[in-house]
C-alpha cells in the first residue's frame, strides 16, 4: 500500500476513500489515519522525497515534513507498539484485581 506518492510533479496522500489526494489538502484526520496504517501494517511504500520531482514549493515543504515524520515513525514502529503496551499494562493490572 503505497501512502504517499509524486505524480504529475504533484505531491499526493492515499485518501480514506482509496483515491489519491493532493498532498496539500491533508488534514489532521488524514495525518493520524496514515499514522495508523504506519504502526498497523507492513507492507507501507511512499515515493522518496524529491525536491526536483515536486514543481510546487508547497508541495515540496509538506511531502517533505510529512514523508520525514512517517519514516521515522515507521523506523521505531515497534519501540512505540511496545511503550504502548507498556503504558496500558498498568491500568489493564490495576482493574484485573
Amino acid at each position: 500500500m503505497k501512502l504517499l506518492r509524486i505524480s504529475d510533479s504533484v505531491g499526493q496522500f492515499l485518501a480514506e476513500e482509496g483515491n489519491y489526494l493532493l498532498i496539500d489538502k491533508i488534514a489532521k484526520g488524514d495525518l493520524l489515519r496514515l499514522v495508523d496504517q504506519i504502526l498497523k501494517e507492513s507492507e507501507i511504500e511512499m515515493d522518496p522525497y524529491d525536491d526536483q520531482a515536486l514543481k510546487n514549493q508547497a508541495h515540496q515543504v509538506i511531502y517533505k515534513s510529512i514523508y520525514q515524520k512517517l519514516t521515522e515513525l515507521r523506523g521505531r514502529r515497534q519501540e512505540f507498539v511496545d511503550e504502548s503496551a507498556r503504558l496500558f499494562l498498568d491500568d489493564y493490572e490495576k482493574y484485573r484485581e
